[in-house]
């Protein structure tokens, strides 16, 4: 179940994109062994107080953590170590601070010509933005992403962290491809991946719109055409549902709500005409589904095999039946804690799903075990 067990990736990350990136790697079987400052950690660590948020450990689990100060020779020559023993190598930091603690691309390239070696910046590594420091609201807003989530009344940045999670998905599969590529070839590679062009590339349909018919999107632009709708229901919970092209959605929806008489209403009787007047049509629906509660809804419109979902908080969603009957939600024991709860890799193999992972690593936990084994490797 772990595809990946015979790969070495060193990561020297902080925050999201470059954690996010090697867990992805982690949640596969690689050996992901992070780097840390002593004393503090990755700054994640510490961001609500205390060396472990729930920040931190949402893109850390299945790590092994050493402190090294890669300043002094000492741990310098550990990392040094450690990079002749991987395979992928992934840091985050500004373009030139990786130079400046030891850890450049050329300088890893020395020591191991086989190195996958993965930076990950904001703006890239040249031009006239190299150097403006980047978070996830600014690389979704300089990619066009965040005016298709700005609400369109009382303005502001909504949703998670999605650019930087985004990164980290994106710079995954480049060393993925370069792992493939260093299997024929024997040769390392350097990959540099931005947060503008992963957030680019993942606002590939609103460009697309834009460079054919000329249509610059909003946030409504693609759950107007797609007929996608959410509603609060008489017990305060919320449905969601997504009519798409098939009549027979729209039709199941009429016969769910009892609301028949729409059909031949010239505002909704086709599918264009339900476009233009999504508005008149929510104005309609709303006090419908006041009437009744969600479980209510949800028995109706799956008998009229509505496309839909429960709009569910983080409280329900992994209580559902689905995700329990996948085994979504997994708790190992943890070391300080009793025990740790997180949602496991999407993946399953040969209709295996792999349900075992260890938790996010506390501060140095394995120092002394990895200097061991580099001992080791050394002597034999």
């Amino acid at each position: 179940m772990k595809p990946l067990k015979s790969i070495r990736v060193i990561e020297m990350g902080t925050y999201i994109t470059g954690p996010a990136a090697a867990m992805q790697l982690a949640d596969l079987g690689a050996d992901v062994i992070k780097v840390e400052r002593p004393g503090e950690g990755d700054p994640f660590r510490a961001f609500k107080g205390g060396l472990y948020s729930p920040h931190f450990q949402t893109y850390n689990r299945n790590k092994r953590s050493i402190a090294l100060d890669t300043r002094k020779p000492e741990d310098l020559g550990v990392f040094h170590e450690l990079i002749t023993s991987a395979d992928v190598f992934i840091q985050n930091f500004r373009p030139g601070v990786a130079e400046k603690v030891g850890a450049g691309a050329a300088d890893l390239h020395k020591l191991n010509p086989a190195l996958v070696y993965c930076a990950i910046s904001g703006f890239g590594t040249s031009g006239p933005a190299r150097d403006r420091p980047t978070y996830d609201t600014v690389a979704q807003a300089a990619s066009g992403f965040l005016r298709l989530l700005t609400p369109p009344e009382r303005p502001r940045v909504i949703g998670p962290a999605l650019a930087d999670a985004v990164t980290g998905h994106y710079a995954a599969t480049g060393i993925l491809a370069a792992l493939i590529e260093r299997g024929q070839t024997g040769k390392g590679r350097r990959l540099d991946i931005s947060m503008l062009e992963a957030m680019s590339h993942f606002n590939l349909d609103s460009f697309t719109h834009y460079y054919s018919v000329g249509e610059i999107m909003g946030p409504l632009s693609r759950p107007v055409v797609s007929q996608s709708y959410t509603f609060e229901c008489a017990d305060g919970k919320w449905i969601a549902f997504h009519l798409s092209s098939p009549p027979k959605f729209w039709e199941g929806l009429l016969e769910a709500t009892g609301q028949q008489a729409l059909a031949s209403d010239p505002r909704f009787a086709e599918r264009l005409e339900r476009i233009d007047h999504q508005d008149e049509l929510i104005d309609i629906l709303t006090p419908v589904f006041k009437t009744a509660t969600r479980d209510e809804w949800c028995a109706r419109l799956e008998a009229g095999e509505v496309p839909y979902s429960p709009a569910y908080d983080s409280n329900e969603a992994l209580e559902d039946p689905q995700a329990k009957h996948l085994h979504i939600a997994v708790t190992v024991p943890h070391l300080t804690m009793g025990e740790f709860t997180t949602v496991r890799a999407p993946y399953s193999f040969d209709g295996e799903t792999e349900l075992g992972l260890t938790p996010p690593p506390l501060l140095d936990q394995h120092g002394a075990e990895i200097r061991a084994e580099l001992a080791r490797r050394k002597a034999g």
